[in-house]
This record gives C-alpha cells, structure tokens and sequence, in this order.
C-alpha cells in the first residue's frame, strides 16, 4: 500500500500530463506484478463493486470518533467528497503505519473484497482496524477504494503512454491489450507489457479511433482541410458506437465503452455470422424499421439498451440495424495501418453477401465544401447529427488524435429558458448551487422541461450562486425554488417526445449556452416553441 499510496499523492498533486506520466512509469518500474496490476484497473477507471454504502461508511466514521450523524452530514455537504470528509474526521483518532507494508493485492484481494461475506459488525470491526494502522494518506487512499471514487485525472490514453515507457512496447499495442475483458493478475500485467506478440483473447475488441469536433466552424475553416476529393464524408448517425468481431466460430459485438453485449442484440449477431472469419468491423446500432429509409429515434434503442435478453416481441417492436463504416481486421489480419480507401474495399467485401441487418454506410456525394455544408444544413432531416469527416489515406488511430477524423456536427438546438429550481453540486461545488431546472411558458404558467449544469464560468457560477441565495421561495431538502427572473439559453442535441416528464418532451445533452441577462423572464421560449423542434411524426402524436 506504501507505493500505490505515494503513486496517487504525486498524481493528486499535479494536473500536468509529463509528471504524471512520470509517477507512473516510476511505479510500474518497482511493484510487483500482482500490485501493478490492480494499480492499471483503478487508473483506467475500473472500480470495485461497492460493498458498503457511503452513508454506512460514514456512520460508522461518526460513531467511531463519537460525532453526531447530522454534525457529519454537514461536513460532508461541505467538502462534497465522502472520502475526504472521513479521512479528514479520522484525524481524532491514532494513526498506525503498519499497514502500509500491506501489498496493494493483498488489501484488495484479501481485506476488501471478503467484505461482502462479513455481516455488519464484522464489516465495521475490520474497517476501524484498518484506519487504525494507516497514516492519514494512506487512510484517504483507502477510503477512494472503497466509495469507488478513486479518480485522479488520469486517462486511460496516459497509462498506455506510461506503460509503454516503462515497457517499451508500443502504445498501440498496449492500447489493444488493455481492451475488453481481462482481470488484474499477475499474469495480465506481464502479458500487457510483454515485447512479443502472443496473440490476443478472440474476443478482445480493438481501441476505438475517435473523431475531433469542428462544430460550428465557417465554411473557410472547413476548406482549409483540402480539396474536397482527399475527404471521405458520410452520416454521422446517432446510435451505439460498437465494433463486431467474428473470430474463431463465434461473433462479439462490444461498444465503445468496453461493455460486452453478449445477447443484447441476437439479431445482429445472427447476421454477423455471415462474416467471413477474422472480420473485425466498427460502426454504429441504429434502431431501424427493415425497408424504412429513415432511422428510428434514439429513444427507441434506449429500450433495447437494458435488456440483456431481449425477447422475440422486443426485437420485432424495437428493431435495430448495424451501419459499417470502417474495417479493422481482414482476414485475420490487423488492417488499421492501411489507408480508408482500402479499408473501405475491404469492407464493401465483407459486406456483399451478408444480412441487409448489417449494411454500408454510405459516402455522403457532395462535388464541393459548399456542396457539403449545405447537405449540413439538411442533417435532421437525415435523421443525424451531422458529418463525420475522414482523410482518405487515414489510418485507423487510437483515440482521439486529432487531423485525420473530424466530426463536423449540425448546430444544437437553442431554447431560452427560466431558471426555476437549483440546487448544489457535487466535489468542489458541493457549497454552490450548480445543478439548476429550467423552465419554460406554457400559457400562464412555466412547465420544468430541462435540467442543466455546465456551461457557465466560475465567475458565473458565484454569480448565480449569490443571486439564487437572496431569491429563494422554498426549500425542499438540497433544492431550492426561486424568484423566476434569470433567463439562460440553453443548447441540446436531441429532443423527443416523452409520457415521463409534465412537459411532454425530453431533450439529450442539454446545457447552458449563455445567461441571457439582456433578456426579461416573460419572453422566455414557450413549450409550443419546444414542441415545434420534434421531428413532424412526433407533433402530430402530441396534438
């Protein structure tokens, strides 16, 4: 625990990207492979499976240095992090160090996950122990581990770079190996960093090739990319970013954030296996009617979304379709350094005699940038979200590296609207009030439609923050109803209709756009204005 602990202050202590590269690369270089191994879980963000709740946790912090439970909560309204409130309270009592000789594996493996066969007593017992015998770093260390809030802004992107470092093996490859499903042995951490090539799970999925935003950019900025013949432009569609992998008799579909969808779509599965062996392909779910010419709303693959089992009426009531459009494997063979244009005849092979459940996506025909651009103008009528731009000699990178994939995306929707409720938020803005409800007119009365917390400066915030504190109607425990007067825009991606909400509507990825101190809180939008952005099939399902 001696090292992992030093590991997270030096990262905790820095925002800089060389350092904590450096503080990584130190530790691989001197744990063991049984500790290094659970380090790159929680530094790629895995976490433990909660085994006590936070507020259990700190009730027991509270009995053990004899605080009052409401004393406590307070303090934690304050600081905003559970962790920190009880490695901060845990200063009244002694603090031991033999602990830290403890390796990380052992207090992973041996002390903290037997937790979830201890009854409560013993579970309470075992935790005073150990605050007892760790210093107040390695107390807060611990407590991260146990609230799964061990974040310490790191990337996944910058292990790989450490590691790599460390290793020397390629980033690329590191980058492969840390994909999909693997579990934090000894022998996971010496095959990750391993020079040779081994050959990989069947089933381990590539990393994902990210594209830049470019939104709202003029026309003169899009040209200055090159002539438009070096560019491959197509739909950006709005679905699940997944990759489909046929490999040794058998098709695993995984998505973009590393989630194994074994049996949540039969269908595309079914189709897949009509992929030659040793076919890796990335692209897109859509929900999708067989012969429509349209997708369906998002809405209707979120259904599908938590069905790990869906059945034979839930596939027919909320069909989906995969939309290729990048090959990664052929043949068996990584094809990821080869140019888009090749990788696109591979993919137009693949796909000639498989079910139209996987189909091509296709290149969107536009002569000219301006050609383009105003195809842009038309997304939503395409039922997208824009274009996706690729340089025809591009490979297939990792990440998110910018150049070579662009997103060029429709401009959001824009509604002006009241602000209504607040309340605070979470971490360092656990003492303001950061997380608002917004509302606009309908008739007389203003309906809440949208929640909303980013997009305002600090200065802003504070602002915001002072004003909803002299404004207050009523109180409803964290939430604070005020006087409407501030008047926000606010930008969102997606709107829909929705028998969940008072409104009717549910909008995707609102936040603010601009507090609208110019304008008075009665010229906000209406929810007619709202309801005249859904699509035409879904106002006339309102009306």
């Amino acid at each position: 625990m001696r090292r992992f602990t030093a590991l997270y202050m030096r990262l905790d202590a820095t925002t800089a990207t060389n350092p904590k590269v450096a503080a990584m690369r130190d530790y691989f270089a001197s744990a063991p492979a049984a500790d290094a191994a659970w380090a790159v879980s929680f530094l790629c963000g895995r976490r433990l499976k909660r085994l006590i709740p936070g507020p259990k946790l700190r009730e027991w912090v509270a009995e053990t240095i004899d605080m009052p439970m409401w004393l406590l909560e307070e303090s934690y309204s304050a600081v905003g992090d559970s962790a920190e409130t009880m490695t901060l309270l845990l200063d009244e009592i002694a603090a031991g160090e033999s602990g830290l000789d403890v390796p990380l594996h052992t207090w992973v493996e041996s002390r903290i996950l037997p937790l979830k066969q201890c009854d409560e007593a013993e579970q309470k017992a075992r935790l005073v122990a150990w605050w007892r015998e760790l210093p107040t770093e390695a107390r807060f260390t611990l407590n991260k581990l146990l609230t799964g809030a061990f974040r310490v802004g790191v990337s996944r992107r910058l292990v790989t770079r450490a590691l790599a470092e460390y290793a020397g093996v390629e980033a690329a490859r590191i980058a492969h190996r840390l994909m999909g499903r693997w579990q934090p042995t000894p022998a996971f951490f010496e095959r990750l960093i391993d020079p040779a090539d081994r050959g990989e799970d069947a089933a381990q999925p590539y990393p994902f090739f990210l594209a830049s935003p470019i939104e709202n950019a003029p026309i003169e900025t899009i040209a200055d990319l090159g002539e438009r013949d070096q560019w491959h432009a197509e739909w950006k569609w709005d679905g699940i970013r997944a990759q489909i992998i046929r490999r040794a008799g058998e098709c695993h579909i995984w998505s973009r954030g590393e989630d194994l969808m074994a049996g949540r779509f039969p269908e595309l599965e079914a189709a897949a296996a009509d992929l030659p062996e040793g076919s890796v392909i990335d692209g897109e779910i859509l929900a999708w009617e067989p012969g429509a010419p349209l997708p369906l709303p998002f809405a209707r693959l979120q259904r599908r979304i938590g069905r790990l089992k869906p059945s034979a009426a839930m596939q027919k009531k909320h069909p989906v379709r995969f939309f290729a459009y990048d090959c990664m494997e052929y043949g068996g063979a990584d094809v990821r350094t080869a140019p888009l244009s090749q990788r696109r005849d591979h993919l137009i092979h693949l796909l000639a005699d498989v079910d139209e459940r996987i189909a091509l996506s296709e290149p969107v025909t536009a002569d000219s940038w301006a050609d383009l651009a105003a195809l842009r103008q038309q997304s939503r009528e395409y039922a997208t979200e824009g274009f996706v731009l690729k340089r025809a000699d591009s490979p297939y990178r990792v990440g998110r590296v910018r150049g070579d994939w662009w997103k060029w995306k429709v401009d959001p929707f824009a509604i002006d609207a009241v602000l209504l409720y607040a309340q605070p938020g979470s971490g360092r803005r656990s003492n303001l009030l950061t997380d608002y409800t917004f509302a606009v007119w309908d008739g007389d009365a203003l309906v809440p439609f949208a929640k909303a917390y980013s997009g305002l400066t600090d200065q802003e915030i504070r602002q915001v923050d002072s004003w909803i504190r002299k404004n207050t109607k009523e109180r409803f425990g964290p939430v604070r109803s005020v006087t409407p007067h501030q008047v926000f825009e606010l930008h969102f991606e997606g709107i829909q209709a929705s028998n969940r909400h008072k409104s009717g509507i549910a909008v995707r990825f609102p936040r603010i756009a601009r507090w609208r101190t110019d304008k008075p809180f009665a010229q906000a939008d209406t929810l007619d204005n709202v309801k005249a952005l859904l699509p035409p099939n879904e106002q006339a399902a309102l009306s």
